[in-house]
């Protein structure tokens, strides 16, 4: 909004908290002039869309999901913004680091400590992915904040647990004694609360895009089978390994399906040759929008 079209709103000046108009000589009102600190006010309602500007229909207005930022292939351009895109970077962060520890549940090359994931964890899926998601809180997207800082969290969280000669979490929870049980069971009851969380992260992915619904699916079902793995244990008493690797299993089709988000929302015209495809669901927003557009040039 300009200047002039600012002070040419004969109620600008009232919902701002300015002078009232008055009338000259001739009986034609006199629109008093805005200070410098008003019209930054009235542009910033205009943009951002709060304050006595902002006015919304809520019957025709359509939101898309998680304002579109954590769901490639709806963000927003992010041309005239000062931010780009922080969700490639944050699906980057998480997929690395959960294809590797992913690989070594299903036992890859016979490893059997997950030691190496530690160094990842901190700082990558779990430093980068947290900076990622206050980068989504700074561009207004609070899925995307949500869902990326809580995995940073997590894998912070799983750093802090299995750091060798660290915090000793695993000594004191008896994970090197002849009875493990204690350990296991607090680390399975670990895993469940994080199947729990994503599965309502789940529910909020149902009006978005098969790529983006199926990366939260494959998660869900690896925790869920992890956090079994650990509270149902062997004959042995030692970690349920066929259920352990069925979530390792899942945990590579989740860290695959993270990059492919992240490369649909990198890939662009401006540096690829093809866009990505993420399957938008025909009840979504973009998915009614094409059906509508289809039936209209059938017609």
């Amino acid at each position: 909004m300009s200047a002039t079209e600012a002070s040419n709103n004969p109620g600008l000046d009232k919902d701002l908290g300015g002078a009232p108009q008055t009338q000259n000589g001739s009986g034609a009102p006199i629109q008093p002039q805005m200070s410098a600190e008003e019209h930054q006010v009235a542009r910033a309602a205009a943009r951002f869309g709060y304050g006595p500007l902002a006015h919304v229909n809520t019957a025709e207005a359509s939101l898309p999901a998680f304002g579109g930022e954590f769901q490639p292939g709806l963000y927003k351009s992010v041309e005239g913004r000062k931010f780009g895109n922080p969700a490639p970077l944050g699906l980057c962060a998480f997929a690395l680091t959960t294809f590797v520890l992913s690989c070594i549940n299903i036992g890859a090359r016979d490893i059997s400590k997950p030691n190496i994931v530690v160094g990842l964890a901190f700082g990558y899926g779990g430093l980068v992915q947290l900076l990622a998601g206050m980068w989504e809180m700074a561009v207004g997207n609070t899925f995307g904040a949500t869902a990326l800082s809580s995995y940073g969290g997590f894998w912070l969280a799983f750093a802090i647990v299995l750091t060798p000669g660290g915090f000793e979490i695993e000594e004191e929870l008896g994970a090197t004694s002849s009875d493990p049980s204690n350990f296991y069971n607090s680390m399975g009851l670990f895993l469940m609360g994080w199947f729990i969380f994503t599965t309502i992260m789940l529910f909020c992915t149902l009006k978005s895009t098969v790529a983006f619904f199926l990366l939260f699916f494959f998660l869900d079902l690896t925790f869920l089978l992890l956090g079994i793995s650990y509270l149902q244990t062997d004959s042995s008493g030692g970690v349920n390994t066929p259920v352990q690797k069925a979530g390792g299993l899942f945990g590579l089709l989740a860290a695959f399906a993270a990059w492919y988000n992240a490369l649909a929302g990198i890939a662009d015209t401006s540096n690829s040759f093809f866009i990505i495809p993420v399957a938008h669901f025909p009840w979504s927003a973009t998915g009614r929008t094409r059906r509508t557009k289809s039936e209209r040039e059938i017609a």
